[in-house]
């Protein structure tokens, strides 16, 4: 079986997002669901002795290297701006860790559900499901699609 290439994600994922509306809902949504996913990732115990020994583990670094592989594997520049991003989450998670009273995994259940609902509004208005009802891999591929249209904007190839 061959694999897809970037453009060819984009544009199978692309079919069920042309209403502005939508599109509008997924820019908002979209990063919200990518940075909640990966607060629950960080939410998940480490081992008590790794606690020594690796202070600095976290589930969600895993997560982040699976997810730069996958990326990659698309399209080198694509990973490195949405490690970028993660990087840029994981920064976040830390700081609510560090100076709010509110565990990251609550904070970012609120933020998932909120988020999902927006999704959900959007394609209702678009008037079709969800591309990850077809295939997992476009909760995935969300992010990137929207970056590629950033890397478009700015010239930039992916």
């Amino acid at each position: 079986m061959r694999r897809k290439s970037a453009d060819q994600w984009f544009a199978e994922y692309g079919e069920s997002h042309q209403d502005h509306a939508n599109e509008l809902i997924h820019w908002i949504c979209v990063p919200l669901i990518f940075f909640s996913v990966l607060g629950f990732i960080w939410e998940i115990p480490t081992p008590g002795a790794w606690e020594t020994s690796l202070p600095w583990f976290n589930w969600s670094i895993v997560a982040i290297a699976l997810a730069t592989l996958f990326y990659a594997c698309l399209s080198l520049p694509l990973a490195i701006g949405l490690l970028g991003f993660m990087t840029v989450c994981q920064t976040v998670h830390l700081r609510i860790e560090m100076m709010t009273p509110w565990p990251v995994g609550k904070i970012c259940a609120v933020v998932f559900v909120l988020a999902w609902i927006g999704q959900f509004i959007g394609h209702q208005i678009e008037g079709k499901k969800p591309s990850f009802l077809k295939d997992v891999l476009f909760l995935l591929i969300g992010p990137a699609w929207l970056l590629s249209k950033v890397y478009k904007k700015v010239g930039l190839n992916y």
